[in-house]
């Protein structure tokens, strides 16, 4: 079993990634779950929808993370965990990378606060690798706005904010992938799904949990 976390800005193509991980892992026989964060079960659902939401009063930047911790906690007791120990692949759209990208380096919250309230909340469960598909902030405010107009959607609440809060973000997530080479995969997400999808396989195959 491998957990592996996606990574990046919104419209970076994580679940077109997710998607096309999932069609090779079942061609190789190998059982897998797909999840996300802030959400994952029922209850960490409703504390998602209580971070995204635009209307209401606005979490403080100390809440918003406290409401993080809390859903990721019943997220790996209840969904991942049980999953590793049924020796299946867990693909989770976004983890505890998250946090401290927009958390700290976003809100600008202490790291070192940060770090500890991930490790307790997930009972020191880490990714095996953590995958981050870069963009530009300009490139994932254009795709959004493109996914918008296809889906009548709208921005939520991270979304709408500036995009210097996005670009410390991705810089955020830049510095973590260069502080642990070994643990992250980087990918250039202005390439096509397809490339991206090679990239990845190839990368997983080097490390022996695909076969070729």
């Amino acid at each position: 079993m491998v957990f592996v976390a996606f990574e990046g800005l919104d419209g970076s193509g994580k679940t077109s990634l997710i998607n096309a991980l999932g069609v090779e892992l079942k061609a190789q026989g190998l059982g897998f779950i797909r999840t996300r964060e802030p959400g994952g079960t029922p209850l960490a659902e409703e504390i998602r929808t209580l971070l995204l939401r635009t209307e209401g009063e606005a979490p403080l930047p100390r809440t918003e993370f406290l409401l993080y911790a809390a859903g990721r906690a019943q997220h790996v007791e209840t969904v991942i965990r049980p999953a590793l120990k049924e020796k299946k692949w867990v693909l989770c759209d976004r983890f505890t990378a998250s946090s401290v990208a927009f958390q700290n380096g976003g809100r600008g919250l202490d790291l070192q606060k940060i770090n500890w309230l991930n490790e307790y909340a997930t009972d020191g469960l880490r990714p095996h690798v953590t995958v981050l598909l870069d963009l530009t902030v300009e490139e994932s405010r254009k795709r959004r706005d493109g996914r918008n107009v296809k889906n009548s959607s709208e921005d939520d609440r991270f979304e709408r904010e500036a995009s210097e809060f996005h670009e410390r973000v991705r810089q955020s997530y830049l510095r973590q992938a260069s502080e642990n080479k070994d643990g992250w995969i980087v990918l250039d997400s202005s390439q096509s799904p397809e490339t991206l999808a090679t990239a990845l396989l190839q990368k997983l195959k080097e490390k022996k949990w695909l076969v070729s």
